[in-house]
C-alpha cells in the first residue's frame, strides 16, 4: 500500500488571549471575604452585635460585590484581548501512518 500525499489544508484563524471568567469570580469573592473579616473583626463596632453575626452579614454582601467586580475586570480584559487579536495561517499535518490500534 503506497502512502498517498494529499495537499495540506490551510486555514486562517484568529488568535487572542482571553481571560477565564471563573478564576476572576473566585478571586473577587475571596477578596470580598477578606474585606468582610477585616470589617467585622478589626473595626470597632457596637457591642450589642456579635462579631460572627456581623461577619456573616458582611460576608454575603462583600463576596457578592467582589465577584461582580471580578467579573467586570474579566470583561474589561476580554475587550482588550479582542483589540489585540492577531490572525495566523494554520496547516493540517496528515498522519505519517494510519492508526491501526483498535483499543487506542
Amino acid at each position: 500500500m503506497a502512502f498517498e500525499e494529499t495537499p495540506a489544508e490551510r486555514r486562517e484563524v484568529t488568535v487572542r488571549r482571553a481571560p477565564k471568567y471563573v478564576p476572576f469570580l473566585i478571586l473577587g469573592a475571596v477578596v470580598g471575604i477578606i474585606a468582610a473579616a477585616v470589617v467585622a473583626y478589626a473595626v470597632p463596632g457596637d457591642a450589642s452585635f456579635d462579631p460572627a453575626a456581623v461577619f456573616g452579614f458582611f460576608l454575603i454582601m462583600f463576596a457578592a460585590i467582589g465577584a461582580i467586580l471580578g467579573a467586570g475586570l474579566a470583561l474589561v480584559l476580554d475587550r482588550r484581548s479582542v483589540k489585540r487579536q492577531q490572525t495566523a495561517v494554520v496547516e493540517a499535518v496528515p498522519d505519517s501512518e494510519p492508526d491501526t490500534d483498535p483499543q487506542g
